[in-house]
């Protein structure tokens, strides 16, 4: 794992449990610095909300400004890690955080699988057999699904990052990587 990846403890997690702090922290590593003005607009909300919850990330230590942007009044804003991860313990600390903290990760995660869908006729033939949406159903023990886990990050480690600020290839797509691998709850219903 990086040296720059947070780790959600409970104190913390009250700071990003709003479904408007996880887009706002997602945005900013993904497009790099910006401010509360062109974060409305990109999420619909006025510049009030997003500054109000640029501050609260900014308390709890997930963006910080950015010095070296600042223009008269107009702030800008920087994600301070470039990762966070919610471990086990610090979600039972604090459930209901963790809950809603997670809750807009899937939210966010379900709006990236959206867009795709959308957009993916347009895309170049040569993503036809490099995307996919599917599911495995698989038959694991606690110990096997973690083994699992371990085994999927060490063969993503080795790729290349987006970084806003890190230039890639010519050829090189923006590419998102979801990971899911949760106790599959039946529905009874």
């Amino acid at each position: 794992m990086s040296e720059d990846r947070l780790r959600l403890r409970a104190q913390i997690l009250r700071g990003i449990a709003h479904p408007l702090r996880v887009r706002l922290l997602s945005l900013l590593r993904e497009n790099g610095p910006s401010t509360a003005t062109r974060l409305a607009e990109q999420t619909g909300q006025s510049s009030g909300a997003t500054s109000y919850h640029l501050r609260q990330l900014a308390a709890y230590g997930f963006v910080e400004e950015d010095e070296t942007r600042r223009a008269g009044r107009e702030r800008w804003w920087r994600p301070v890690h470039r990762a966070m991860r919610l471990d086990a313990d610090d979600a039972r600390e604090a459930p209901a955080e963790a809950e809603a903290y997670l809750r807009a990760v899937a939210a966010q995660y379900a709006d990236r699988v959206d867009r795709w869908l959308t957009e993916v006729h347009t895309m170049s033939r040569a993503w036809d057999e490099a995307a996919t949406l599917s599911d495995y159903r698989l038959r694991l023990r606690a110990d096997e699904a973690a083994r699992l886990l371990a085994e999927l990050e060490a063969v993503i480690a080795p790729y290349r990052r987006d970084e806003p600020d890190v230039a890639a290839p010519d050829d090189a797509e923006r590419v998102v990587l979801q990971v899911q691998l949760l106790p599959f709850i039946r529905n009874t219903q």
